[in-house]
């Protein structure tokens, strides 16, 4: 059989993601701080989108143009691919946001008006061009770093030059707590000396400010802490030689290893208990950013919740078609015509994307508090068991659309600021065979328990599983075990231990 070249013309279906479609996808699961970032960008990069620096508005509301003038029109009709374009940016954003439908042409602006030249999706930063609403976060300013701290007391400290080559060196291998990183064999093979002389420096930088800095290890750490307030002692030495024993609340293994009685031992502990294990913390931390929610959600006065965007976390972006058609009249070659419809479609793509954004994160937090309406009501004792899925079907959207916008948002209730994943929780099977329970509720009823226990009468896990089945929940010992461990709360002996030396 000869071999024959030939060409065939076939038909085929398959799923493309183009990088419009790509980019789409990623704003669904960006926190706000990304997404601001990610506008700034794309606001250096795409000379046709501008910032809007205009009055305030309805965060929600999405103002759009009806037709593009008519040279912007005769301008791209140059291009055959920029229809082509435009169409296939809708198609793009259909496939990532399905269950969503063109803005209503009602909602978009009167041709005679001043502003029929640009389209506005509004949302705002929150701090105003003129002054008006400053963020006070912009006007913090940087503290000392650990690292500037030390490096003040070391010509204090440290005479000699080649003392001074090893402090430095030691300084840079701090941690932000406060502790060294690097072993010193290390340090002295590295600058040529003894690791003689690398200790002789190290134990004049552990007595700089703050107490404790430049250990090796929590031990360490405390006990230079104790020698500055003159309570470093044998007995302090064997109690931090056994810092397990504290953890355990073994206290009569601790009275035998430190030889004292228990008073002193509860006394000795209770000022362990007081120092700082971290003490480079107090230097050098970044101003602390407080959680911005992306939806504020309070009641109405018909009892049912009021659900709405955050318009500080919206950017606000404008396309500038005046400047479009200004700019399309003397693009003579075709690179220039191609390189402006592009423009044109991104700012498109960016408005429409970003009003479908928001509309889908509205969407599924609406769904979110129709759910858990009873935790908003009555506490966390009655937050439901919930999953993606029952989100995604009640709202027709996909499981992984819904996984992606509850990521890195957070939503401000009456009780408090949550990241939307926390409504999520697994189901715990109900005794009796009724409703089941949500594992974030039960956590919460774990530690109601042991803290109502007495110190005569402190419940053990299984204990804990009885009166939890009393009240109709089916959990198995381990998972109390869980999630006491999770809860930073101790075993019942340990608990037991400590009531017994602290009577």
């Amino acid at each position: 059989m000869a071999l024959t070249q030939r060409l065939e013309l076939r038909q085929g279906q398959s799923l493309v993601m183009t990088p419009q479609l790509q980019q789409a996808i990623k704003l669904l699961q960006m926190s706000n701080l990304e997404l601001q970032a990610f506008v700034e960008s794309e606001l250096e990069r795409n000379p046709l989108l501008e910032r809007d620096e205009r009055g305030e508005a309805d965060p929600e509301r999405v103002v759009r143009e009806e037709t593009q003038p008519a040279d912007v029109a005769s301008a791209l009709a140059s291009d055959a691919g920029a229809a082509d374009k435009l169409e296939s940016l809708d198609t793009d954003l259909a496939n990532v946001y399905p269950d969503e439908a063109r803005a209503d042409a009602a909602a978009r602006p009167e041709a005679g008006q001043a502003d029929s030249n640009w389209s506005l999706l509004r949302s705002s930063r929150g701090v105003a061009i003129d002054g008006e609403g400053l963020d006070f976060d912009a006007s913090l300013t940087r503290g000392t770093t650990l690292v500037e701290h030390l490096t003040e007391q070391l010509p204090l400290a440290l005479a000699d030059p080649a003392d001074r080559l090893i402090g430095q060196q030691l300084i840079g291998t701090v941690n932000e707590a406060g502790y060294l990183t690097s072993d010193l064999h290390s340090i002295a093979t590295i600058l040529g000396t003894d690791v003689a002389h690398v200790e002789r420096v190290l134990h004049v930088l552990q007595g700089f400010d703050p107490p404790g800095v430049f250990a090796r290890d929590l031990a360490e750490c405390l006990a230079l802490q104790l020698k500055d307030r003159d309570r470093y002692d044998p007995a302090m030495a064997a109690l931090l030689a056994n810092l397990d024993l504290i953890r355990k609340r073994d206290f009569p293994a601790l009275k035998a290893a430190c030889g004292v009685d228990l008073e002193d031992i509860k006394e000795m502990v209770a000022e362990i208990r007081r120092l700082n294990p971290k003490p480079g913390f107090a230097f050098g931390a970044d101003p602390v950013q407080s959680v911005v929610p992306d939806i504020f959600v309070r009641a109405a006065p018909d009892g049912t919740w009021l659900v709405e965007l955050n318009s500080e976390t919206l950017p606000r972006v404008l396309v500038n078609n005046q400047y479009m058609a200004r700019v399309s009249k003397h693009a003579a070659r075709e690179e220039d015509r191609v390189y402006l419809s592009e423009c044109q479609a991104n700012a498109a793509w960016l408005v429409k994307s970003l009003d479908q954004r928001a509309k889908t994160i509205l969407k599924v937090a609406r769904e979110i508090v129709r759910q858990q309406d009873a935790f908003l009501v009555l506490g966390i004792q009655h937050l439901r068991p919930l999953n993606l899925k029952t989100v995604a079907d009640a709202i027709s959207m996909h499981e992984s659309t819904v996984s992606r916008v509850t990521s890195n948002k957070y939503m401000a209730t009456p009780r408090g600021i949550f990241e939307l994943k926390y409504f999520f929780t697994t189901a715990i099977a109900s005794a009796e065979g009724g409703d089941a329970h949500s594992a974030e509720a039960v956590r919460h009823r774990v530690k109601e328990l042991i803290e109502s226990e007495s110190a005569d009468n402190v419940l053990s896990d299984d204990q804990i599983v009885d009166c939890l089945r009393k009240e109709g929940i089916e959990i198995a010992r381990r998972t109390v075990a869980k999630y006491r461990e999770s809860l930073n709360i101790p075993s019942s002996v340990q608990r037991r231990r400590e009531n017994r030396a602290y009577r």
